[in-house]
């Protein structure tokens, strides 16, 4: 798990219309997982799209890990979907519950179907606030923006965020692996790999470029 860095394109800045060749050279360039940003509109203000997308990724592409990212209300109903759909992996954020019993259901809900569980907190969110979920989770997320608002910069704050999750997983033994999402371009993905960052999710700064072969690469090699 640890050692080399995972680099996720987020299928958000991906051209739509082409998105199995989109998705195609992402994979060819080395990308091992594709993020994808779920939003209903209603926990984040944007609108994204719902489990059709993740199957026609998931029936097109078998060999790339599906990060599907769960930006929306009572997540609990959803994950069925998400999962049937063809995710490897589902996030959902702590901010979507108000018990946090319903947070245990849902990662618990996310294992039964048989895919690794990861938990996200918004940048407001102090990470003290899943340490009881840490045990259980095979992926902590930390958003390095406000989710649902495009064209953000980098928070500094979410460095501290990544070594704090690291300090635990080291401390404690535990096994997840830590992402980042949001304002992820070379320079401030060095800095959270230093902060100890194993999941690198990129969008603008990957799709629309030329050179995008050479920035995964680069990436890559952090």
């Amino acid at each position: 798990m640890m050692g080399k860095v995972i680099v996720a394109p987020s299928i958000l800045s991906a051209d739509r219309n082409n998105l199995s060749f989109e998705v195609a050279k992402m994979k060819k360039a080395g990308a091992a997982f594709i993020h994808l940003d779920v939003m209903d509109g209603k926990f984040v203000p944007n609108t994204t799209f719902g489990p059709e997308l993740v199957a026609r990724v998931s029936s097109e592409f078998s060999d790339i890990v599906k990060d599907t990212h769960l930006m929306i209300v009572d997540p609990l109903k959803q994950i069925p979907e998400f999962a049937k759909a063809g995710s490897d992996l589902i996030t959902v954020h702590l901010e979507s519950f108000d018990r946090e019993e319903e947070v245990f259901e849902a990662i618990d809900s996310i294992h039964r179907h048989g895919l690794k569980a990861g938990l996200s907190i918004k940048p407001a969110t102090a990470p003290e606030a899943i340490d009881a979920f840490l045990p259980k989770l095979d992926l902590v997320l930390v958003m390095s923006v406000e989710p649902g608002k495009g064209g953000q910069a980098f928070m500094e704050n979410s460095l501290d965020k990544i070594a704090y999750f690291k300090k635990k997983r080291d401390f404690c033994g535990y096994s997840y692996l830590i992402e980042v999402d949001g304002g992820i371009n070379a320079e401030t993905a060095k800095r959270t790999v230093e902060a100890g960052v194993d999941v690198l999710v990129a969008g603008s700064y990957l799709y629309g470029h030329e050179d995008y072969e050479e920035r995964v690469r680069g990436l890559l090699e952090l």
